[in-house]
């Protein structure tokens, strides 16, 4: 019996003895330590006594049950302590001789992890669903940039009616802004990542920042001199910066204080990010910290969701921070938020640090005009209101224009025609196969085919975690019809480098 109960003092596990009067009759140092009290301050007292309410629990149901029917339960319940920690414990519940014995075991960081799995499960599904919306509505936006810049072409200067035109046009760009932010929020962009200093990057934009944050938010800026670069896209990562700093901005709508600084950081597994450990190593990191309103757990639990916000209706889309998450997360990033009510806020971001020097980003030269061509091209394209829209424009450019509403099409157009092909426009995602596929396939009849690749959001088919893979071209939809001339005169020009796109 001695070795029994030497045993049981020495493991881990909670456990203890309670009457059928609910008094406490045994309990190990594990069932102390879950308890927080101490042996004495138990040992011959009732649960009621030491406490108060228990009989209204979930766990006292369970205890009373188990006396009652003389059958095991199990559940696991949360204890909350005094000084406002929460312990998820695993509790068995046996019938003995005495009344109940109770084995109970630590489950919080397993329920941490489950949490942070639904948690990730919920925001790749809201970011599948993000991304098939924008895709759709891609189509329709290239649609109408199309449709309204061919009707300006067609009025005289003075028409009245190009006013009108012009407010089209201005609801599209908006319509347009808010599709790349549900594609920066699921991760369906095609990112242009170059090393770059974060410094740098703040300073080039601080004077744009200090005239957001407006005159009653005192903004303090704060870099680490020994700040590494990263390899990330710059004009994302500005507007990673950009709505952090909009976001501190409105949360102190009286004024405050507002602070960015940079630092290198070496982060350990054990920073668990959603349901995932953190790939350790050195990072940079950016944060930004105002003295706002800050936020209780059941708003930070939601601030990255898209459409979710808390500010009143007409000042904001609810999609600055799904953005902000999306681009840190396509960049290889990690962010975290420290907030209480009343206490401010503070985002942290970390990029993966890169020993290389930055590069000075290139500048797409400005082209005017559309450009045109004779060239024969092959249209690949399933949306109806889009083709036609493509075709046309293409025609009026002078080139030849096959078209195809499916892959299976477009593939048996490219064999059996007798003639040359020079370009294949083909979308990334259509029925009977993926553009990609499409092009391998055709380059087995007409070896060196150029190909240009055009979609609402980027698809594994021709990007390797948001980036393009060399050699590839891609037309990120919406586009206006002047971006698809001088994009397909661009490939057209281009060399042939033999493979697909």
């Amino acid at each position: 019996m001695s070795r029994l109960r030497g045993a049981i003092e020495a493991i881990d596990q909670g456990f203890q003895v309670i009457g059928f009067d609910w008094r406490y009759l045994y309990l190990n140092p594990a069932a102390l330590r879950h308890a927080r009290r101490s042996r004495e301050e138990l040992l011959g007292r009732t649960m009621m006594d030491c406490y108060p309410g228990i009989e209204r629990t979930d766990l006292f149901q369970a205890l009373a049950r188990c006396m009652r029917d003389r059958r095991p339960a199990a559940l696991e319940n949360e204890f909350l302590y005094p000084d406002g920690k929460k312990i998820w414990y695993d509790l068995r519940i046996q019938p003995c001789a005495e009344g109940v014995s109770v084995l109970s075991l630590d489950i919080t960081e397993r329920r941490r992890a489950e949490e942070r799995l639904r948690e990730a499960q919920k925001m790749e599904a809201i970011g599948r669903l993000a991304g098939g919306v924008a895709h759709d509505f891609n189509n329709v936006l290239t649609a109408i940039f199309g449709y309204v810049e061919l009707m300006f072409e067609d009025l005289a200067e003075h028409n009245p009616a190009r006013r009108d035109l012009e407010e089209i046009r201005k609801a599209a760009q908006r319509a347009a802004g808010l599709t790349r932010q549900l594609l920066a929020f699921s991760r369906q962009q095609v990112l242009d990542p170059v090393v770059l200093s974060v410094n740098e990057l703040v300073e080039d934009i601080d004077k744009m920042l200090r005239r957001l944050v407006g005159e009653d938010v005192e903004l303090r800026v704060s870099l680490a001199r020994d700040a590494g670069n990263v390899r990330a896209d710059a004009v994302q990562l500005q507007q990673v910066l950009m709505n952090l700093v909009v976001n501190a901005r409105d949360a102190m709508p009286t004024g405050g204080k507002l602070l960015i600084e940079t630092a290198n950081a070496e982060l350990a597994q054990q920073y668990a990010d959603g349901d995932r450990l953190v790939a350790p190593g050195p990072y940079v990191m950016l944060a930004v910290s105002d003295t706002g309103v800050g936020m209780d757990a059941g708003i930070r639990a939601r601030i990255f969701e898209p459409f979710f916000t808390t500010k009143e209706r007409g000042r904001g889309t609810g999609l600055g921070l799904s953005t902000v998450y999306g681009i840190v997360k396509q960049s290889g990033g990690y962010i975290w938020v420290y907030s209480e009510p009343g206490r401010g806020t503070t985002f942290k971001v970390y990029l993966p640090r890169v020993d290389a020097p930055a590069q000075v980003p290139a500048r797409a030269a400005e082209v005017g005009g559309s450009p045109g061509g004779s060239e024969t091209i092959l249209l690949a394209e399933d949306d109806e209101l889009l083709r036609p829209l493509a075709r046309g424009l293409l025609q009026k450019l002078g080139y030849t224009v096959l078209e195809a509403k499916n892959a299976d099409q477009a593939l048996a157009m490219g064999r059996d025609r007798g003639g040359a092909i020079d370009l294949l426009v083909a979308d990334v995602v259509m029925p009977g196969g993926s553009g990609r596929e499409l092009a391998t396939r055709l380059a087995e009849a007409r070896p060196g085919l150029k190909v240009l690749y055009m979609s609402g959001y980027t698809d594994d088919a021709i990007v390797q975690h948001g980036m393009l893979e060399p050699g590839l071209h891609f037309l990120q939809k919406p586009f206006t019809p002047s971006v698809l001339a001088r994009k397909v005169r661009e490939v057209l020009d281009a060399p042939v480098t033999g493979a697909p796109g």
